[in-house]
Formats: C-alpha cells, sequence, structure tokens
C-alpha cells in the first residue's frame, strides 16, 4: 500500500500559552501578524487567537493560533514538544526584522543555513518558544 498523500504546506501552528495576553501582543505588536477577521475567540473554556500567515494550500489559509492554557495544575499535564516556529519574510526586511526586536528588548540573532540557502533571524516569544523569522539568501542556490 502506497502512503496516497503529500503534505504542502502548513496548514496551522498552535500554541498553548502560559501568558496569553503577552503571547497576542508579541505575535500582533511586536511581529505585526493580522488577526483573522472573527478571529478572537473568548471562550469558554478558552481565550484562542487565530493570525493571518497567508494562503497555504488547496483554499486553506495558513494561521497561528494561540490558546489560552487554562490548565490549573502548576505542572503542564501535556508538555510541549515544541523546537520553534519559522516565519517567512523577504530577506530585504531581515536586518529591519533584527533592529526591531533590539528596540523591543528582545533577542535577536542570525544563523547562516548554507545548506539551503537560508538566514534565520532566531528570537523568543513572550513564553519562551524559539521564534524564526526566515529568508532565502538572494542568490544563494545559483552555484
Amino acid at each position: 500500500m502506497t502512503r496516497g498523500f503529500t503534505p504542502r504546506a502548513l496548514g496551522e501552528i498552535a500554541i498553548r500559552c502560559r501568558d496569553y495576553e503577552a503571547m497576542v501582543a508579541f505575535y500582533e505588536t511586536v511581529l505585526g501578524l493580522e488577526v483573522l477577521p472573527d478571529g478572537r475567540r473568548a471562550g469558554p473554556p478558552q481565550r484562542i487567537t487565530f493570525f493571518h500567515l497567508g494562503e497555504s494550500y488547496g483554499g486553506h489559509t495558513a494561521v497561528l493560533a494561540l490558546f489560552e492554557d487554562t490548565d490549573p495544575s502548576p505542572v503542564v499535564s501535556d508538555p510541549s514538544t515544541l523546537h520553534h516556529i519559522a516565519l517567512s519574510l523577504p530577506w530585504a526586511e531581515q536586518d529591519a526584522a533584527k533592529l526591531w526586536l533590539e528596540m523591543q528588548g528582545l533577542p535577536a540573532r542570525f544563523q547562516d543555513f548554507d545548506w539551503v540557502g537560508w538566514r534565520g533571524l532566531f528570537t523568543r516569544d513572550p513564553d519562551g518558544n524559539t521564534v524564526e523569522l526566515v529568508a532565502a539568501v538572494p542568490n544563494a542556490r545559483d552555484g
């Protein structure tokens, strides 16, 4: 039996937020993501905000969804295995993004991925998740 399918694009990233309000402010105000029309849900059981990330595949809009963590226990019952999320932006905007993040008091460091022709700009969101703003390096794959 063959697999019969091939994922083609990002559909959604969903993050459980310990500090929901700070996380929404970070992604909306610091990174400038647009909230989907009617993209704010006010529970119960939790608040959720959906940010537009662009068109995905087959008519699906790619989104970043922030879910308020309503687990009252002091230990997270379902710990995340999130390594990082990567959001694409044009190469010409990466330096401005680094400067902006630093002006917001956030860490910002570049890392080159020569093997694939990308450069990532890494920071952290208010819950400590690693966020990468990634761009293709111009002419990197021409050789």
